[in-house]
């Protein structure tokens, strides 16, 4: 089989509720989605979520980057099956004109093309994506068959009342896992995280996300007066540039920290693990470069000794919930789950099927070939503010 086409689409997905975190505030998400064509006709599609904040490139970055990168020539020649477009896909490159230490630039954009391909030579061969985690080698190490995942909750409301709403709800509705946002500039963190614990009990896992708020010279002092809550992990607490001070500070904190914004690639993870700044990698497929890259942080993390979590981007659509349903019912030992907002977060999920998780978080594994969803013509267009021809032949 051979690539015939890839589109491009620039979208503007708006949310249900304004999200605020300390690095960010946005009631909407521009994404690129990728269409892939094949000869035999089958049709796949990606999707990756540019952060200037956590990569470096923007929305504005897609197209540019994309033509930069000939990707006709790239991904020419015939894919033999599902290993050839594994290799195909571990081969290819986004290009990137300017210095790019850890390369990452360019990793939303790459996750799209990606998944797009994967995508259609699954549907291709009748496989679910999840057979590409089979596949591939250097996830050996990670794999496991499981039948459903299960979720945590996020909640990243900074006002009382929706605080203790929302945590009652994430009880009632049988999460075992909650998240809470910190660091935001007039937020109390002690009276947010005291308000929490209070009305889920203590037994939920409970973890909270600095998002690069604190410093690593203040950091002891801000975490004291919450160890009395049980919290189970501080994620990305100083900013990138304060990164490799946790390695000092790491080794006096009774709590384990995970990398979110510092933890984009294999380049990241290794400075991560030979400077000992941290505990768990947050690995989110858009960030991280799609699947393949995200397989492989997953088995340097278990081959260092460090947990992980797969997490998520504000703004996702089916695609890339479809994505982290196969990671997430195909790899072990994720010690957080995030994704699957759909139907509580964005307003054009983009597929046909509702990808949200149910009580407890808990949401079956997707069988079907490819990401195993069908995107809506109709929404696609709605939310659409440009689309480009990549390649065609």
């Amino acid at each position: 089989m051979r690539l015939t086409e890839l589109t491009a689409y620039h979208v503007r997905i708006p949310l249900k509720t304004k999200i605020k975190h300390a690095s960010h505030a946005r009631d909407a998400t521009d994404s690129i989605v990728i269409r892939c064509r094949l000869d035999d006709g089958s049709v796949g599609w990606g999707e990756g979520l540019p952060r200037s904040y956590v990569t470096g490139e923007t929305i504005d970055d897609a197209f540019p980057l994309l033509t930069a990168s000939n990707l006709g020539e790239q991904l020419a020649g015939t894919v033999n099956g599902l290993h050839g477009a594994i290799e195909l896909c571990d081969a290819f490159r986004i290009e990137c004109a300017k210095p790019d230490p850890r390369n990452c630039f360019g990793n939303s954009i790459r996750c799209a093309v990606e998944l797009s391909v994967l995508d259609a030579v699954c549907q291709s061969v009748k496989a679910p994506l999840s057979e590409v985690i089979k596949q591939y080698g250097p996830a050996v190490g990670v794999r496991r068959e499981q039948s459903r995942a299960r979720y945590s909750v996020v909640i990243t409301s900074m006002s009382p009342f929706k605080q203790r709403l929302k945590s009652w709800l994430a009880k009632l509705y049988g999460f075992q896992q909650l998240k809470l946002k910190v660091g935001v500039a007039g937020v109390d963190d002690v009276e947010s995280v005291a308000r929490v614990r209070k009305a889920v009990g203590p037994t939920m896992n409970l973890r909270i996300d600095a998002n690069e708020a604190w410093s690593c010279a203040d950091l002891e002092q801000v975490v004291a007066p919450l160890l009395p809550f049980n919290i189970t992990s501080i994620e990305q607490p100083v900013p990138h540039e304060e990164v490799q001070g946790l390695a000092a500070v790491r080794s006096r904190l009774p709590v384990p920290i995970m990398l979110d914004e510092s933890l984009c690639s294999l380049e990241d993870a290794h400075a991560a693990i030979e400077g000992g700044t941290c505990d768990l990698f947050n690995i989110r497929l858009s960030k991280c470069g799609g699947l393949l890259n995200s397989l492989k942080l997953a088995a340097t993390a278990h081959r260092a000794g460090l947990g992980y979590q797969l997490g998520c981007q504000v703004g996702e659509t089916g695609i890339l919930s479809a994505a982290g349903r196969h990671f997430a019912t195909s790899v072990a030992d994720i010690r957080y789950l995030e994704g699957s907002y759909d139907r509580f977060l964005v307003r054009e999920r983009l597929t046909r099927e509702d990808l949200t998780w149910g009580r407890g978080g808990l949401a079956p594994a997707l069988t079907e070939p490819g990401l195993g969803v069908t995107i809506d013509p109709a929404a696609l267009s709605r939310v659409t503010i440009s689309e480009q021809i990549v390649f065609e032949r």
